[in-house]
């Protein structure tokens, strides 16, 4: 393992995704430990700690992309999320998604935007708290 690679991947995982993305790294622990440490590394370490691109500039084409993909709704979740981390708008995240919908077709754009509403939602819920006996 790179140890260089692998840090700099955990400091840019934790700076978009926060301890989800820790989170969804150790949920692999136990069936492809190797498939998280190459997602530290590649995704993270290699590329989004690039210059070139802004986090958000980043952000924005990885939505554009997973929309068009049309297939990773979870992923595009929390892609969404980071995208928000990185200070992206709900509006621009909209957009993002509508103008994909030239490109991958509405279903995929409509499939998204549901997506975004859902996770829109879930940060909109007041927080609970247990009741008190």
């Amino acid at each position: 393992m790179d140890s260089t690679r692998y840090t700099r991947g955990q400091a840019a995982l934790a700076r978009l995704h926060g301890s989800i993305g820790a989170g969804i790294m150790e949920s692999l622990e136990d069936i492809a430990p190797d498939f998280a440490r190459l997602i530290i590394e590649f995704p993270y370490g290699d590329i989004c700690s690039r210059e070139g691109l802004s986090p958000k500039e980043r952000q924005i084409a990885t939505i554009a992309s997973l929309v068009t993909l049309g297939n990773a709704p979870t992923t595009l979740k929390a892609h969404l999320q980071a995208s928000l981390n990185v200070g992206c708008t709900r509006e621009e995240i909209i957009e993002v998604i509508m103008q994909m919908a030239v490109y991958a077709g509405f279903p995929a754009a409509v499939n998204a935007l549901l997506v975004a509403k859902d996770l829109f939602a879930e940060l909109d819920a007041p927080l609970t708290t247990p009741e008190q006996p």
